[in-house]
C-alpha cells in the first residue's frame, strides 16, 4: 500500500470483519483470516485505482476546457499530491463550504484539532502548487 494509514486501516477492518464475523462461526484457521484480509487488500487496490482513474478523467476534462497552462489544472494536481486526509478536509472547508464546527463534526474531533488539520493541508497543498501561483493560495488563505 502506499502509507502506512493505509496499511493500519486495512489491518483494523480485517479485525473489524473477524470480530464481526465471530459470533457467526467461530474460526482459528490461518486460511480464513488470509482470506478476509486479500479480500479487502483487493478492495483498497481497487478503490485506489477507481480514485486515479477519477483523478485522470477530471484532468483531461480540465484539460480541454480551459487549458493545459489553467490555475484548476494546478489545483487539481497539488490536490492530487496530498494524502487522503489532507485533501479530505480542504474538500470540506473550500468545496464543502463548512465551518470549523460542521469540520470538527465530519471529522469527529474538536475544533482546535479541525483547525490544526486544516492548517496543516493547507501548507502541504502550499508545497504542492507550483512557483508562482501565489494568487490561488492567497485566495484560499493558505
Amino acid at each position: 500500500m502506499e502509507s502506512p494509514e493505509v496499511a493500519e486501516e486495512i489491518a483494523s477492518d480485517v479485525f473489524r470483519v473477524v470480530w464481526q464475523k465471530w459470533s457467526d462461526e467461530p474460526r482459528t484457521d490461518a486460511a480464513w483470516l488470509l482470506t478476509v484480509a486479500r479480500n479487502l487488500i483487493g478492495n483498497a487496490y481497487r478503490s485506489r485505482d477507481r480514485q486515479r482513474a477519477l483523478q485522470e478523467k477530471l484532468r483531461a476534462t480540465a484539460v480541454l476546457r480551459f487549458g493545459d497552462g489553467s490555475e484548476n489544472l494546478a489545483v487539481q494536481d497539488a490536490m492530487a499530491g496530498l494524502r487522503e486526509k489532507d485533501r479530505d478536509i480542504l474538500q470540506l472547508a473550500y468545496w464543502d463550504g463548512l465551518g470549523m464546527a460542521e469540520i470538527a463534526g465530519v471529522l469527529q474531533c474538536s475544533e482546535s484539532a479541525a483547525k490544526v488539520r486544516l492548517h496543516r493541508a493547507r501548507a502541504a497543498f502550499r508545497k504542492q502548487m507550483p512557483a508562482g501561483a501565489d494568487t490561488i493560495t492567497q485566495r484560499m488563505g493558505a
